[in-house]
């Protein structure tokens, strides 16, 4: 289905190989061998032509990793951020830049914030308690 216009396709353009980083195991990166299709969209008033099918879950768009690891990555730089988090993840047998690890941190939706506080927050006062979840 195009992601532009919702219209479904047959007309296949090719294929060729994606090569995606996933999780390590026992230390050792994993690379998975994806054969993916181009499809052409049907609909002749589109800027945009072409575009190939993803896998829901697993890749993204120009994605060099899975979904899996970028989710890894994103809790490691939460938790150590920058250079820690690279080194970490090194450790865990994926090589990263402290300045990737940001990006994906940075990548993450912001957390919706509950505020209580009754009424000191009428009075003006900063009594309120923030919850993140």
């Amino acid at each position: 289905m195009c992601p532009v216009c919702g219209v479904w396709s047959n007309r296949v353009h090719g294929s060729y190989l994606r090569f995606p980083a996933d999780v390590p195991s026992g230390g050792r990166s994993a690379v998975l061998q994806l054969r993916v299709r181009p499809f052409t969209c049907e609909n002749s008033g589109r800027a945009r032509r072409t575009f190939v099918e993803q896998i829901p879950g697993l890749t993204r768009r120009h994605g060099q990793r899975t979904e899996r690891l970028r989710s890894t990555l994103a809790a490691v730089g939460l938790a150590l951020a920058g250079r820690a988090g690279a080194g970490f993840a090194r450790v865990l047998g994926v090589s990263i830049s402290r300045s990737t690890v940001l990006r994906l941190v940075d990548a993450l939706p912001e957390p919706e914030v509950a505020r209580r506080g009754g009424a000191g927050l009428r009075r003006a006062r900063s009594t309120a308690t923030v919850l993140a979840g």
